[in-house]
């Protein structure tokens, strides 16, 4: 058997730090490249190959650190292997491994044949921009099963982009999205492993976003990534409304804010936002959370102690989460007050699309960057950027995007309203969004409340499964005004120059 560890360098060179350049054009922009190598050979490590990959980076220090963990786990799993080996006897050991496989195969087999249809069934979403003033770019999905196979394909999602927003999507990787998202979904007991992926047809056509030829930057790759599981939510779900997420918090932004501080020395900071979670059949969605699960928040102290910034804000966006029986979760405003000179990149998406809600759920809002210069002007910022410099004063004021609401909003319990009102989740305007009154103490009239919801339902269409805010159309058109940025221009995409073999 094999451990294997996936793990990150924080910065391994290329023309930004952080080296995730949102304007690369070519991977050879975003940093050293290396092919499969031997860091270690009988049990000794390769110092040349090491010191190599320290060189490249503006952090060695920080890379490291990275290294040592990812090999110490690796050497954490042998260890447990061998003492289970020890224990039981290699036999058993391999005879314990199959069972596993055969298990997950057997469970995964059942949540197939029963989520998954005969009848073709196909959704589409979308990633917002490209960090170089086009988009939104599409990704489609088709998914439908035949006898007792799922298959994926993404036949019509767009081309690959020109710049760094591309995402290599291994077809086993996307097996093991799908193994996550049904396990957690439907049966958390399943012990999760690949025993089911021969299960499941992923095709993926070449030269998309999400299959992309070299040599295309990869380096922004998480907003398609997290967007991934929206689609697996959006395709699986038409089939079972009622175990149908709302989209949400699927991204991970990062902010980087680096320089030289006033003792001369380099600084540099590699944050990740957090967001609203989906409303879901469960209930609402977690305010303020990462993408993934295990994500932890950094203490606003350890930033202020360890790099020259101020958090002069860090709270819930109220009514950021959409309306819905189960609200989605709501953003997260951060304020950084930059204390030296320096230049900031930001990395982000759902700025002109939103966050769907579903079975009557409304969308959740979106984000938004505003920089308050320390010389009294303000600055909307695109959700990708580089290369922004700021000084000592300047306020980043970074909003995250909400979680789209889940079922009939008219529906949610309106003491439990009128609770959100009380804990700063949810505004006085945003419980009219569920038809509930308040009154200027946040007391619920619920005789209002009952005239209102009355209202509301004789008066509004009839409810759609999906809640986008508008079409792409709509949203372009709608776009200077509610987000102060121009719309994005439509992607333009290179051709492939068979006798070069690249896209020019």
């Amino acid at each position: 058997s094999w451990a294997a560890m996936f793990g990150h360098m924080t910065d391994v060179g290329g023309k930004v730090p952080g080296s995730l350049p949102t304007d690369a054009a070519q991977i050879f922009e975003e940093g050293l490249q290396i092919p499969p190598i031997k860091i270690y050979r009988n049990g000794k490590l390769n110092t040349e190959m090491h010191a190599l990959l320290l060189r490249n980076s503006r952090m060695p220090h920080w890379n490291r650190a990275d290294f040592d963990a990812i090999v110490a786990a690796l050497r954490l799993a042998e260890r447990r292997v061998h003492e289970i080996i020890s224990r039981f006897g290699v036999d058993e050991y391999i005879a314990a491994m199959r069972e596993m496989l055969d298990r997950n195969r057997r469970a995964m087999s059942a949540i197939i044949q029963m989520v998954v249809p005969e009848k073709p069934q196909t959704f589409e979403d979308y990633i917002d921009d490209d960090g170089v003033g086009m988009g939104p770019y599409k990704i489609a999905c088709r998914m439908w099963r035949e006898g007792d196979k799922a298959i994926f394909d993404f036949a019509g999602t767009d081309p690959q982009s020109i710049s760094s927003v591309n995402f290599l999507l291994n077809e086993e990787m996307f097996k093991m999205f799908l193994g996550a998202f049904f396990i957690n979904l439907f049966d958390p007991q399943i012990l999760f492993n690949d025993g089911f992926y021969e299960l499941v047809d992923v095709r993926i056509p070449d030269a998309t976003i999400i299959k992309p030829r070299r040599p295309a930057a990869l380096s922004c790759r998480t907003h398609l990534l997290g967007r991934i599981f929206d689609i697996m939510g959006g395709v699986l779900g038409q089939g079972a409304p009622e175990a149908l997420n709302a989209a949400g918090f699927s991204d991970s932004p990062h902010l980087m804010y680096s320089g030289y501080d006033k003792n001369g020395d380099w600084y540099q900071l590699f944050q990740i936002g957090f967001g609203g979670i989906p409303g879901r059949p469960a209930g609402d969605g977690p305010d303020g959370h990462s993408l993934w699960p295990s994500f932890t928040n950094v203490p606003n102290e350890f930033l202020e102690s360890n790099f020259p910034l101020r958090i002069v804000e860090y709270s819930s966006i109220p009514d950021s989460g959409g309306a819905g029986k189960h609200r989605g979760g709501n953003g997260v405003c951060t304020a950084y007050q930059f204390l030296a000179d320096g230049q900031i990149s930001i990395h982000d998406d759902r700025w002109l699309t939103y966050p769907w809600g579903v079975n009557g759920g409304t969308p959740g809002a979106r984000s938004s960057k505003l920089l308050k210069r320390a010389d009294g002007t303000q600055e909307w910022l695109p959700a990708k950027c580089d290369r922004i410099k700021v000084v000592d004063g300047d306020v980043l004021v970074f909003n995250t995007w909400g979680g789209g609401g889940w079922g009939d909003p008219l529906q949610r319990d309106a003491a439990l309203v009128a609770l959100d009102c009380r804990r700063g989740l949810v505004t006085r305007e945003g419980a009219l969004r569920h038809g509930v009154v308040l009154g200027a103490d946040g007391a619920l009239d619920s005789e209002a409340t009952q005239r209102l919801r009355a209202r509301i339902e004789s008066e509004r269409p009839p409810i759609q499964l999906f809640d986008r805010g508008g079409t792409i159309e709509e949203l372009r058109a709608r776009c200077k005004e509610e987000t102060h940025l121009e719309p994005p221009k439509p992607p333009v995409f290179a051709k492939w120059m068979k006798k070069s073999g690249a896209f020019a």
